[in-house]
């Protein structure tokens, strides 16, 4: 007998629900050096933060796209943006309030890179619906999408196994053709999706 059935009624259940965390970070967990090297970041991209939280990633993606490159960092949290915005240095860190599941203020076809971190867990159907097109719609032809998660299995902090998603179901949700599979820290992986060029 399988948890499967189990499971999606509770994913199910957090259609209506926004998911929040509450000033919580991974960035003591993951390995930021790991995932910087796998995305090979190049200066003059355009990169995408979403659920940037504190920013501690965004702010890494500033430094490797440089002057001539332009990184967004956008999160639901009103106060976690106010934190980055007062926090960054000027330059090409802009930070934002917004809905990755929804229509962000984001060009057609002008990210580079959007990457998300231990936040795609928390979105219910309709979000994750709303997240895959948000996706389509802002990402050049050839771009990536980077998905860390915590791993579908026990460990020691993170949410509750029946909303995780193994690299496997979260690549059945991503209306993008999986590539990379990367470990992101001890309990994490990263999912490299590509937009079709």
């Amino acid at each position: 007998m399988t948890d499967q059935p189990a499971e999606q009624p509770r994913r199910e259940e957090r259609t209506a629900k926004k998911h929040h965390h509450k000033g919580k970070s991974s960035e003591s967990l993951v390995d930021p050096a790991a995932i910087l090297e796998a995305l090979r970041i190049l200066p003059g991209q355009t990169i995408l933060d979403a659920g940037c939280g504190d920013g501690y990633m965004a702010r890494a993606f500033a430094t490797a796209v440089g002057s001539a490159g332009v990184v967004y960092a956008l999160d639901p949290d009103e106060e976690a943006i106010a934190t980055l915005e007062a926090q960054a240095e000027p330059g090409n860190l802009s930070a934002m309030v917004g809905d990755i599941t929804a229509r962000t203020p984001l060009e057609d076809a002008s990210v580079d890179l959007a990457y998300l971190s231990t936040v795609v867990h928390g979105f219910a159907p309709d979000q994750m619906r709303g997240f895959g097109d948000e996706m389509v719609r802002i990402l050049k032809p050839g771009a990536r999408l980077a998905i860390v998660e915590i791993d579908k299995q026990d460990t020691p902090f993170g949410p509750p196994m029946n909303i995780r998603f193994s690299p496997e179901e979260l690549r059945r949700q991503i209306p993008l053709a999986a590539s990379a599979l990367v470990r992101a820290g001890e309990h994490f992986y990263m999912q490299v999706f590509e937009k079709p060029a």
